[in-house]
Protein backbone atom coordinates (compact mmCIF):
# COMPACT_ATOMS: atom_id res chain seq x y z
CA UNK A 1 0.00 0.00 0.00
CA UNK A 2 1.52 3.47 -0.75
CA UNK A 3 1.67 6.53 1.33
CA UNK A 4 -1.02 8.04 -0.47
CA UNK A 5 -3.29 4.90 0.13
CA UNK A 6 -2.86 5.39 3.53
CA UNK A 7 -3.15 8.93 4.09
CA UNK A 8 -6.87 7.91 1.78
CA UNK A 9 -8.14 5.52 4.21
CA UNK A 10 -7.41 7.71 7.32
CA UNK A 11 -9.46 10.21 5.67
CA UNK A 12 -11.98 7.96 4.36
CA UNK A 13 -11.19 5.75 7.89
CA UNK A 14 -13.39 9.12 9.90
CA UNK A 15 -16.38 8.66 7.51
CA UNK A 16 -16.47 5.39 8.09
CA UNK A 17 -16.34 5.05 11.51
CA UNK A 18 -19.15 7.06 11.72
CA UNK A 19 -21.13 5.63 8.86
CA UNK A 20 -20.24 1.93 11.22
CA UNK A 21 -21.90 3.17 14.28
CA UNK A 22 -24.64 4.54 12.30
CA UNK A 23 -25.09 0.97 11.40
CA UNK A 24 -25.42 -0.49 14.93
CA UNK A 25 -28.90 -0.04 16.35
CA UNK A 26 -29.04 1.61 19.20
CA UNK A 27 -26.50 3.98 21.56
CA UNK A 28 -23.11 3.42 21.89
CA UNK A 29 -21.31 4.57 25.13
CA UNK A 30 -18.16 5.63 23.05
CA UNK A 31 -16.78 8.95 22.25
CA UNK A 32 -16.24 9.96 18.57
CA UNK A 33 -12.58 9.71 19.37
CA UNK A 34 -12.76 6.08 19.70
CA UNK A 35 -15.42 5.90 16.84
CA UNK A 36 -12.79 7.79 14.69
CA UNK A 37 -10.20 5.15 15.48
CA UNK A 38 -12.40 2.35 14.83
CA UNK A 39 -12.94 3.40 11.82
CA UNK A 40 -9.48 4.21 10.61
CA UNK A 41 -8.58 0.58 11.83
CA UNK A 42 -11.50 -0.97 9.37
CA UNK A 43 -10.79 1.19 6.76
CA UNK A 44 -7.25 0.37 6.64
CA UNK A 45 -8.10 -3.57 7.20
CA UNK A 46 -10.60 -3.20 4.62
CA UNK A 47 -8.39 -1.99 2.28
CA UNK A 48 -6.24 -5.25 2.85
CA UNK A 49 -9.06 -7.21 2.69
CA UNK A 50 -10.14 -5.72 -0.69
CA UNK A 51 -6.66 -5.92 -1.87
CA UNK A 52 -6.55 -9.16 -1.14
CA UNK A 53 -9.76 -10.61 -2.84
CA UNK A 54 -8.37 -7.93 -6.21
CA UNK A 55 -11.61 -5.72 -5.70
CA UNK A 56 -10.17 -2.98 -4.37
CA UNK A 57 -9.03 -1.38 -7.76
CA UNK A 58 -12.34 -0.98 -10.25
CA UNK A 59 -13.55 1.45 -12.64
CA UNK A 60 -15.74 4.01 -10.68
CA UNK A 61 -16.45 3.54 -6.55
CA UNK A 62 -15.14 0.78 -5.11
CA UNK A 63 -18.75 -0.50 -3.26
CA UNK A 64 -17.61 -3.72 -2.20
CA UNK A 65 -14.64 -2.28 -0.52
CA UNK A 66 -16.56 0.21 0.82
CA UNK A 67 -19.25 -2.37 2.69
CA UNK A 68 -16.29 -4.24 3.86
CA UNK A 69 -15.10 -1.19 5.84
CA UNK A 70 -18.17 -0.60 7.29
CA UNK A 71 -18.85 -3.59 8.18
CA UNK A 72 -15.70 -4.01 9.65
CA UNK A 73 -16.37 -0.38 11.51
CA UNK A 74 -19.91 -1.70 12.73
CA UNK A 75 -18.07 -5.08 14.39
CA UNK A 76 -15.81 -2.86 15.79
CA UNK A 77 -18.15 -0.29 17.60
CA UNK A 78 -19.97 -2.88 18.89
CA UNK A 79 -17.55 -5.15 20.26
CA UNK A 80 -15.74 -1.88 22.09
CA UNK A 81 -19.52 -0.75 23.13
CA UNK A 82 -20.23 -4.27 24.43
CA UNK A 83 -16.80 -4.17 26.48
CA UNK A 84 -16.95 -0.85 27.64
CA UNK A 85 -20.68 -1.87 28.99
CA UNK A 86 -19.31 -4.13 31.21
CA UNK A 87 -17.03 -1.74 33.31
Amino acid sequence: MEISGIISAIVIGIVIGVLGRLVVPGRQHIGIVLTILVGIAAALIGSAIANAFGVADTKGIDWIEWLIQIGLAALGVAALDRSRARR
